[in-house]
């Protein structure tokens, strides 16, 4: 199960930068995006040849491959904006506080995505405390992180890249103190407009072949970690989008 989650993150995220880089109209960022999509399919073959055990040595090697992936996905984030990049400027993500614009917007949506993805679990009987991948620790909802992992650049990292380039929140949106980087109220009018939208868009499922909302999916995804947990199921299957 962890493998396939840490597989359908990297996926997803591969897929948003081969987007991201068919957009550009500057070679030398589609060249460099095109070294990080590269890479994350090396590190995708390498998971899919990876011999699984029970072992906390192999569990750790997963949970390195994923920061790996991470790291080289969020290496050339920044490359994804079309518009404002100079007002908005990224080089790593910081949480509690987000010390920039752009974390500020991906620490509102990954909040917002989890929320979401314990309401999934909860509402067809699982624990959200229990997970897989995510290591277990008091008030850590480690099933909800699991589930929310694939989804996080397909829902939340492209709800933050849409409010920018098409210049939906500008620098003015925000609000900068000692604390951190926050949204004002014009701001979050604005962002959860994006979000709404975001969440009612609707997508085709690859393994089930009819169209849902990116809500709804949520709690199909939860559905499929159910049918494993109970035996009905053989494995856990990502939802990755083209």
């Amino acid at each position: 199960i962890a493998r396939q989650i840490i597989a359908g993150k990297l996926q997803n995220s591969r897929n948003s930068l081969l987007r991201g880089a068919r957009e550009s109209e500057i070679a030398n960022l589609q060249s460099e995006i095109g070294e990080a999509v590269d890479a994350l399919a090396r590190q995708i073959r390498r998971l899919a040849e990876f011999e699984i055990s029970n072992s906390k040595s192999q569990m750790d090697e997963l949970r390195g491959a994923e920061g790996l992936g991470s790291a080289t996905y969020f290496g050339v984030f920044a490359l994804l904006l079309k518009q404002q990049r100079s007002d908005f400027t990224f080089t790593a993500r910081s949480r509690r506080p987000p010390r920039d614009r752009i974390n500020c917007l991906l620490s509102f949506l990954y909040a917002l995505v989890r929320h979401d993805c314990i309401a999934a679990l909860t509402s067809i009987g699982l624990d959200p405390f229990v997970g897989y991948l995510h290591a277990e620790r008091p008030n850590r909802p480690a099933l909800a992180l699991d589930l929310m992992e694939e989804f996080r650049p397909l829902i939340a990292d492209s709800v933050a890249i849409t409010l920018l380039n098409r210049g939906e929140i500008d620098p003015g949106d925000f609000i900068k103190s000692a604390n951190g980087t926050f949204l004002n109220e014009q701001g979050r009018r604005r962002f959860w407009e994006a979000w709404f939208r975001r969440m009612d868009t609707e997508v085709k499922h690859p393994q089930f072949g009819y169209t849902m909302s990116y809500r709804r999916m949520l709690e199909v995804q939860a559905r499929q970690l159910w049918r494993v947990v109970r035996g009905d199921a053989p494995a856990y299957h990502g939802f990755i989008t083209r």
